[in-house]
């Protein structure tokens, strides 16, 4: 039976909150029986609800105070004034969901998908500690989320103005277009994040390190910088790249016509060490095989359907890029950055040369955290060396592939990759 806690909020016990879920999960799924769940004022400290379904569920002022919460689906729902500290919210899918005054301190939320969540400030209901909800004030509290944990998550969208953010992890995050402004990222890791388009006006970056974030778009002028580590970060591509577009992209034509014409007319594009940022989606569907794009800049760009078989794209970086469905079989990625790439159904099978040759796609010591490669063909590739942290390879195929020394903390789907013919 559910009880009064210090707190003021009420206990349930897990066969009640077994009960409340299973019939919210009928009434999401429109079956009979089922009830949307409203678990306003309660306590669910500890609880166990990974992997389930509670999108659109009202849990307003509730405690998850260490809470196992991997995997849960919480698109939509509203979580204004919780207590979410130190709660495991690893690859938990948050969309739209409303966070404003939630308490997320030492919270994990890796690889969640927090897009357009609200963080901002809200007014938030506090119980009396025994009368509970028969005594009730209310104070304004600003997001909480220092010393949590964003690592390989994707906040595009969101809104953290005025969040204390002090310590936490964004390393190789997304937070493009996010509203930042007044937030305290004092001493936060945003290394290697992508803050393209994120309005940091006021915001606090003092002792920040933001070594190798892309930042495309975003004006640090009114921001506190003071100490921040900005080694490596990459602003919006230079003038005259920009008025170089047109040349880069007349180069990418004459490959796709090379494809086209069996090599009578055309050529293979060389697109080594330039900035193709400006060329953004223009780029999908061609057939760019054999192109060389060697410590090229391709960050974000949109990179679905297209042909690149063969080519070498070594050490170029494709953080944050769209390769979903592309043929690149035989492609040569050594040393190249994937991370948070979507890789989803692409081909990275080996390219036959002839009736007895063929060449495998090579992946050898390139980056792919946090990558989306599920239902991606990686049969005979070689890894070697490759960093597959927070991977999703759910579905896809890697037999066959070389992966000797590979880093595979949080990949998901691995082995049965593996052993996918």
């Amino acid at each position: 039976m559910s009880s009064i806690t210090l707190s003021g909020r009420r206990k349930l016990s897990p066969g009640e909150i077994e009960l409340m879920v299973s019939s919210h999960e009928k009434f999401i799924a429109g079956r009979p029986g089922g009830k949307r769940a409203i678990l306003k004022f309660v306590d669910l400290s500890g609880a166990d609800l990974a992997g389930r379904n509670l999108s659109d569920a009202d849990v307003s002022a509730s405690i998850f105070d260490g809470a196992k919460m991997a995997g849960i689906n919480l698109e939509r729902a509203i979580l204004f004034g919780c207590d979410l500290r130190k709660a495991d919210l690893r690859g938990a899918r948050l969309v739209r969901a409303d966070l404003r005054g939630a308490c997320l301190r030492g919270a994990n939320l890796s690889q969640a998908d927090l897009t357009q969540a609200d963080f901002r400030v809200g007014h938030v209901a506090i119980p009396h500690p025994s009368k509970g909800l028969a005594s009730v004030v209310h104070e304004t509290r600003e997001g909480q989320l220092d010393n949590a944990i964003f690592a390989g998550a994707t906040l595009d969208g969101s809104q953290l103005n005025d969040a204390s953010v002090f310590a936490s992890d964004f390393s190789d995050c997304s937070l493009k277009g996010a509203k930042m402004s007044g937030a305290n990222l004092k001493d936060a890791n945003l290394s290697g994040a992508m803050l393209d388009g994120a309005d940091v006006a006021n915001t606090n970056f003092e002792g920040a390190n933001l070594s190798f974030a892309t930042m495309t778009g975003v004006d640090v002028a009114q921001a506190r910088t003071y100490g921040a580590n900005m080694a490596g970060a990459m602003s919006a591509p230079s003038a005259e790249v920009v008025e170089r577009a047109e040349e880069l992209f007349a180069r990418a034509q004459a490959n796709h016509l090379w494809c086209q014409t069996g090599g009578r007319e055309g050529k293979p594009a060389t697109f080594d060490q330039e900035d193709l940022r400006p060329l953004a989606g223009r780029l999908r569907g061609l057939r760019l095989s054999a192109m060389s794009a060697k410590s090229a800049i391709m960050v974000g760009l949109d990179l679905t359907g297209v042909h690149l078989q063969g080519a070498n794209l070594e050490a170029a970086d494709l953080r944050g890029v769209r390769m979903s469905d592309a043929d690149a079989r035989g492609a040569r990625l050594t040393g190249a950055n994937l991370t948070k790439a979507d890789l989803r159904g692409a081909i990275f099978a080996p390219l036959p040369l002839n009736a007895t040759r063929q060449t495998p796609a090579n992946f050898e010591r390139a980056n792919v955290r946090y990558a989306l490669a599920q239902g991606a063909d990686m049969t005979g590739a070689i890894l070697d060396g490759a960093d597959l942290r927070g991977c999703d390879l759910t579905a896809a195929r890697l037999g066959g592939a070389s992966v000797r020394d590979v880093q595979l903390h949080a990949t998901l789907g691995f082995e049965l990759a593996r052993a996918a013919a």
